[in-house]
């Protein structure tokens, strides 16, 4: 055990949805890259719920921690639930050491417009390295500051100014007990061992990375208590933590073990807890999409097609999600092919909704690639500017490909060359360019088909 006071932070993990405003938060990338950082660069220990190696229920060890913790900071980014009734108790049990923070495009709930929030600015993906920076320092000060002051921060001791908290005694009862636990549940691990989600996370994610399915699979079912395959999640950590779900769709997926069909067929199934008809949650959404499109794909039913359409404009519509938009456009010129759309009419349509679309994310794309650009020209230090380069490279190398899709299937050939030009400047891995070559020979053929309907008609140039 170290002799450093320690700071517990209450947050979601994984990427979460603002179901507000629809946005997709990676919440680990805020931890990792400034809350930690600012919290060691304090002088204090910091540790998230799923970075605590334990065995059964997690809830002991998190109560403990909102008791004990020296310091808690809080980030309530995404309204996420669990972080805010885990404040509340932490409010409740300390007067005092309680840092709020959360992204700045949150809608506060009415009940914490009175309490001081600390805000930072995530891009959905990562956060700029220039306001990370500048985070990690305003944090870090406030750390200190809360460290020094005897002034309360709850405002539960706030107004009720005579409320006795919880003895000192029974707060260093309860830290013994967390040691002792942490203690033994270290020696009943074999050496080098941690049974942490954090662990098992980290390595599914790693996995997916290096576009290991099958293991990525093992190890997001282990992170939710799965003993095979076939085991359905509980009800209770689908509640708690749909990351996880969404994941281990994902991995199974693409593992597509035993058979491509059975797996995606199998991905469905462990969508079922997180409420696949009524689900607005666009990461949900946009999976449930990508399955039914690859059921199509397999030739399991055109109601695969029709149920992919559901989901992606759901998607789209929801918060003007690129990868929805290109997908949706793509299946909307397909159903313009087949025998779905039996009349000229509903062909018509299908194909003019799908250049409506496309037209709409050449727009979104110029957009996000301007804010791209913009974020660049404010950074002056070389270093900082070369890294906010790389962590922006993907971000633009999809917006290239989706610009490249749309003036695809729009005819525009003069856009569509100089767009291709810059995907290739990008030099992206071999499996990229495919993803985009898979995709534009997916679309050609249904509008070689039916694309003399438009007005003009579409035709291929020299692409």
């Amino acid at each position: 055990m170290t002799d450093k006071k320690r700071c517990f932070v209450v947050m979601g993990f994984g990427i979460k949805t603002d179901l507000a405003t629809g946005r997709k938060l990676n919440l680990d990338n805020a931890y990792r890259n400034m809350i930690k950082p600012a919290v060691e660069q304090t002088g204090l220990e910091c540790v998230r719920a799923d970075e605590i190696p334990h065995s059964g229920s997690i809830d002991v060890q998190m109560y403990l921690e909102l008791l004990t913790a020296d310091v808690v900071v809080a980030d309530i980014s995404t309204a996420n639930a669990n972080a805010i009734y885990e404040l509340g108790i932490r409010h409740a049990l300390r007067p005092r050491t309680t840092v709020v923070i959360s992204e700045s495009g949150l809608t506060y709930p009415f009940d914490l417009n009175h309490i001081l929030i600390t805000s930072y600015t995530h891009l959905g993906d990562d956060v700029g390295v220039g306001e990370a920076r500048r985070f990690i320092e305003l944090l870090s000060g406030n750390l200190r500051q809360i460290l020094e002051s005897p002034a309360p921060d709850s405002p539960i001791y706030t107004f009720l100014a005579d409320l006795t908290p919880p003895q000192r005694q029974a707060a260093a009862r309860a830290g013994e007990v967390l040691h002792r636990t942490a203690e033994a549940l270290a020696l009943r691990q074999p050496s080098g061992s941690e049974s942490s989600l954090s662990t098992f996370t980290k390595q599914g994610e790693k996995a997916i990375r290096d576009s290991d399915f099958a293991q990525a699979k093992a190890m997001f079912q282990t992170a939710l208590g799965l003993t095979d395959a076939r085991s359905r999640p509980s009800r209770q950590m689908a509640r708690r933590e749909p990351y996880l779900l969404q994941r281990l769709a994902l991995a199974t997926y693409k593992a597509r073990q035993p058979t491509a069909v059975a797996a995606l067929q199998e991905a469905l199934e462990i969508l079922k807890p997180l409420s696949p008809e009524d689900s607005n949650d666009p990461e949900t959404v946009g999976l449930l999409g990508s399955i039914h499109k690859h059921l199509y794909e397999e030739g399991d039913g055109e109601d695969h097609l029709q149920q992919a359409i559901r989901y992606f404009s759901r998607g789209y519509f929801l918060r003007n999600d690129v990868y929805h938009g290109i997908n949706l456009a793509a299946l909307l010129t397909l159903r313009a092919a087949s025998s779905l759309d039996p009349t000229e009419q509903e062909k018509i349509a299908d194909l003019v909704d799908a250049n409506r679309i496309r037209a709409e994310l050449v727009a979104l794309c110029r957009a996000e690639l301007e804010r791209i650009d913009r974020r660049l020209e404010t950074e002056t230090d070389h270093d900082t500017k070369e890294h906010q380069v790389h962590q922006d490279w993907e971000r633009r190398y999809w917006c290239a490909a989706t610009m490249v899709g749309a003036y695809f299937g729009l005819g525009a050939w003069p856009e569509y060359r100089k767009a291709r030009e810059e995907v290739a400047g990008l030099n992206p891995p071999a499996w990229m360019s495919a993803t985009l070559d898979k995709y534009l020979a997916t679309i050609g053929p249904a509008l070689e088909q039916c694309g003399q309907l438009l007005s003009p008609a579409w035709h291929r140039g020299d692409a």
